[in-house]
C-alpha cells in the first residue's frame, strides 16, 4: 500500500506543481497585459475584465497551491512511516478512499465531519 501511496502522491505532486506554475504563468501574462494602467476600461464589452480574469485566476491559484501543500504533506507523512490510519477515529482507511484521495488523512466517515 505505502509503495502505491507513494506514487500516486508523486502524480499528484507534480500534477499539482504544474497547476500552480501554469496560474503563476496566467498571471503573470495578465499582469503584463494590463501594463500601468490604472484602469481596465480597455476590455471587450462583451467579455470579462483584465481585472475580474486576475480575481478569478489568483482565487484558483490559492486553490491550486493549498491543494499542493495538501499532497506535500501527505507525502511527508507517508515518507515519515504513516500506516494509513485515520486521524481522527485511528481505523485504518480504505485502499479505495486513499487511491481516489491519496493527500487525505480522513476516513469517509470522519471527513465528513466538521473540523
Amino acid at each position: 500500500m505505502t509503495a502505491d501511496l507513494r506514487e500516486s502522491l508523486l502524480a499528484a505532486q507534480a500534477e499539482a506543481r504544474r497547476r500552480v506554475a501554469e496560474f503563476d504563468a496566467v498571471l503573470r501574462d495578465l499582469t503584463e497585459a494590463r501594463g500601468d494602467a490604472d484602469s481596465d476600461d480597455e476590455h471587450d464589452p462583451e467579455g470579462s475584465t483584465v481585472a475580474w480574469d486576475r480575481a478569478v485566476n489568483a482565487a484558483t491559484a490559492v486553490a491550486a497551491r493549498d491543494h499542493l501543500a495538501d499532497v506535500e504533506a501527505a507525502l511527508a507523512r507517508v515518507e515519515a512511516g504513516w500506516d494509513g490510519r485515520c486521524a481522527t477515529c485511528l481505523r485504518p482507511i480504505p485502499a479505495e478512499r486513499l487511491a481516489a484521495r491519496p493527500q487525505t488523512d480522513r476516513c469517509v466517515s470522519c471527513a465528513d465531519r466538521p473540523t
